[in-house]
């Protein structure tokens, strides 16, 4: 019998209790309790209990979790795909021995790339810049813009703005009240060839030499093509590149975080980068029952592949994470959305889940609703800190935490029929009104969560938690024996929107295309100004 087998049995026997009764005579909230530091993970309001743990801990070690972890940070090509390693994780070894990449020690380049990051960040907070325009899209955009967002209270330096859609109106409203004088633009591609980046990268360097600045000092790239930063019109001294061994989403540790750098000054961003690799350093050795990107990992294995709850919320009751489901959604579907195995047969099991949320407590008078009282179960997933960074609003802050909490005892708890009809009798409803009024109050409960806290949310946690974020899907796609670190899912509607260009622009005939995009296309040329 497979530990698959075993775990749909488990699920089956246990699938209607109630999560409450499992905490009766027991120490179950210490039980299902991991740390890492100060960082507390609860995962005992799920019902999962000793016997399905075990029975998730039995996969992950057959699943070969570790030795697969081993080759990661070894510097094995686990990017089968596209024959690569994944070592986003050696962009933070600050304190770290050597790192091995075909034979040679990959780390003095990425402490000397992190330097220069320093002195350039460090010129740019001293020379009178007042914004950053960060422009790229994906893994360029999505990290660094989180990051920028989150740290907030340890900005002093230069405003930052992110552009990343190729929509006009996105570059439009970034630029509208800038001055082209005192405004640094990076552009981050790796092949300085995308697209949407490239589209917006032109459009900025149009604007500032038609607003009194320079191009060829007030532009900066990240990127890995010396040839076309050059031709751009970027000095090297400006042209900060990254191995092929980390990718977009896990990117923002390097100089795709150079517009953090320069707002949170580089000694916030060393503990930025610290912070990940404690967490790094945690993964690593605790053991598989204490380690928590694991446990993240089989609390999300147990939910989707298992209980086939198709969706995940990530809820942070901190409203500077607000853009954290946007950049986990990247993180997590990107990675393990995929149909096949690792050997190219389809996957057994659904992979992936849909990861969607927002910051609490907005999303409470949002879509709160559906995850208590719709008919499907919502995994949430809460992100608390226990400290804000306003104490003259502290009273603030009370309340935010009782809200977090409060929603996870609502998801376990529920209200009964009897509770709800008492509600409405004393709002004085009565006879067959009152039953009907009643059933409207009925929460069903039993809807698990878990909930990640932390002192604070400073530099050094934020890369605690994007690490542990980071390693959860890498033990989740070990798990699903699927490849984690390609993207092949985004290449298809790139390649078809480059042939689509000139029939939009009216240069081909859209007869070639099918006939549903013709139309389309024929009605857009009728429509345009």
């Amino acid at each position: 019998m497979t530990h698959w087998t075993t775990l749909a049995q488990q699920y089956d026997a246990t699938k209607d209790r109630a999560i409450t009764e499992l905490f009766d005579g027991s120490d179950r909230a210490a039980d299902f309790t991991a740390r890492a530091g100060d960082m507390v993970f609860d995962y005992s309001k799920t019902n999962i209990d000793s016997a399905t743990r075990d029975t998730l801990l039995a996969l992950a070690r057959d699943s070969d979790v570790a030795g697969r972890r081993d080759a990661m940070f070894s510097g094995a090509r686990i990017n089968e795909t596209e024959d690569r390693a994944v070592l986003h994780t050696a962009l933070r070894n600050l304190d770290g021995g050597p790192v091995m990449v075909d034979g040679v020690d990959v780390m003095p380049e990425v402490l000397a790339t992190l330097a220069r990051m320093r002195n350039f960040a460090h010129d740019v907070r001293s020379a009178g810049y007042t914004d950053v325009v960060n422009i790229g899209i994906g893994g360029s955009d999505l990290g660094p813009a989180m990051a920028v967002q989150a740290l907030s209270p340890y900005h002093d330096g230069p405003r930052c703005h992110f552009v990343s859609n190729v929509d006009g109106a996105d570059i439009s409203d970034k630029l509208r009240g800038l001055d082209a004088k005192t405004t640094l633009v990076i552009v981050a591609s790796k092949t300085f060839t995308t697209i949407e980046t490239m589209t917006n990268a032109r459009t900025a360097r149009a604007w500032m030499r038609e607003h009194g600045g320079d191009p060829t000092r007030q532009f900066a790239a990240l990127s890995t093509s010396e040839d076309k930063t050059a031709d751009f019109g970027i000095d090297a001294s400006r042209v900060f590149g990254f191995e092929d061994w980390v990718g977009g989403r896990y990117s923002v540790w390097g100089p795709i975080g150079l517009s953090l750098m320069i707002a949170i000054g580089p000694q916030a961003f060393d503990a930025f980068l610290r912070g990940a690799q404690d967490m790094d350093r945690h993964f690593c050795a605790a053991e598989v029952h204490e380690n928590l990107p694991v446990l993240l990992a089989l609390t999300g294995i147990w939910h989707n592949q298992i209980c086939d709850h198709a969706t995940r919320a990530v809820l942070p009751y901190d409203e500077r994470l607000g853009m954290l489901p946007s950049y986990l959604q990247q993180l997590e579907m990107e990675s393990n959305g995929k149909g096949v195995q690792r050997s190219g047969a389809n996957s057994l099991r659904h992979t992936g889940p849909v990861v969607w949320g927002a910051a609490g407590t907005n999303g409470q008078h949002a879509f709160y609703q559906l995850i208590h009282q719709g008919t499907r179960v919502i995994p949430c997933e809460f992100l608390l800190a226990a400290n804000g960074h306003e104490p003259d609003l502290a009273h603030h802050h009370q309340l935010l935490v009782a809200n977090c909490l409060a929603q996870s005892q609502a998801l376990m708890k529920g209200r009964s029929l009897d509770a709800a009809r008492e509600i409405a009798a004393a709002k004085g409803f009565t006879g067959a009104e009152l039953d009907r009024q009643a059933r409207h109050r009925v929460f069903p409960g039993n809807r698990p969560s878990t909930t990640l806290l932390y002192p604070k949310l400073d530099p050094f946690t934020l890369g605690q938690i994007i690490a542990l974020y980071e390693h959860r899907v890498f033990v989740e796609g070990i798990i699903l024996d699927i490849i984690s670190f390609d993207q092949w899912g985004v290449e298809l509607g790139k390649e078809l929107a480059t042939s689509l260009q000139p029939v939009v622009e009216g240069t081909e005939d859209p007869s070639n295309q099918d006939p549903s995009t013709a139309a389309l296309v024929s009605y857009i040329h009728q429509h345009r100004d």
